[in-house]
């Protein structure tokens, strides 16, 4: 296993509790504008870029649901819940965090959100300044799950993806990841991995401090 210089790790349901938000809002949202919106959709268009997740959306919904209209509305319900209640971290964020700074490591986020909101929630938590780069949806042409977002992060750090893990909870996320080249692990949060993405996947952990082993044995410790 090459020696391991950079970590990239995606931000909603990863470092930041919002995958549930996401879901709770896409179905209220949508619901608002007439629209049954399920679970299942909302699965399938997490981590996704805006290109590919309009099509997806109109695909479960019809082509006529006027998608742009309830992503701004259910953009609009996050926000005023977030302001009232708060982010919630995920367990072993901040282990990890401190971990990969005091080895040394590299570390950039790469995420779907748009560039504004992506600072404003890594400020809220106290994790922005850990990260030396920043790639987010409004700044590549075709997002997750194509590997655009992972390549450009890893160019950012001055790596090559094959020295860089990159952290994610959702199958598009890595299956971005897997396609740069870099180390794809899951830390699981709404749903479990299905046989088909296990291919992809160089571990899995069930929360982001656990996956300090996997450092510890890219270095021979």
């Amino acid at each position: 296993m090459n020696k391991l210089k950079g970590a990239i790790f995606d931000m909603d349901g990863l470092m930041i509790d919002t995958e549930k938000l996401y879901l709770k809002f896409w179905i209220l949202a949508a619901k608002d504008y007439g629209y049954d919106m399920k679970p299942e959709h909302v699965y399938a268009i997490r981590s996704m870029a805006r290109k590919f997740s309009i099509p997806k959306i109109k695909s479960f919904l019809g082509e006529d649901c006027p998608t742009e209209e309830i992503r701004a509305h259910r953009t609009e319900l996050m926000r005023e819940y977030i302001k009232e209640n708060g982010i919630e971290v995920k367990k072993g964020l901040f282990t990890l965090l401190d971990y990969l700074r005091d080895k040394g490591i590299k570390m950039a986020v790469a995420t779907a959100t748009p560039s504004n909101r992506t600072e404003e929630y890594l400020h809220t938590i106290g994790a922005y300044d850990y990260f030396s780069a920043m790639v987010c949806g409004d700044m590549i042409t075709n997002g997750k799950p194509a590997p655009d977002i992972y390549l450009t992060a890893a160019r950012e750090l001055g790596l090559p993806p094959q020295e860089c893990a990159a952290f994610e909870d959702s199958p598009n996320g890595i299956t971005a990841a897997h396609a740069a080249g870099c180390h794809a692990i899951m830390i699981p949060d709404m749903t479990q991995p299905e046989a088909e993405l296990e291919p992809k996947l160089s571990a899995v952990y069930e929360s982001l401090d656990m996956a300090v082993e996997y450092f510890e044995r890219s270095s021979g410790q």
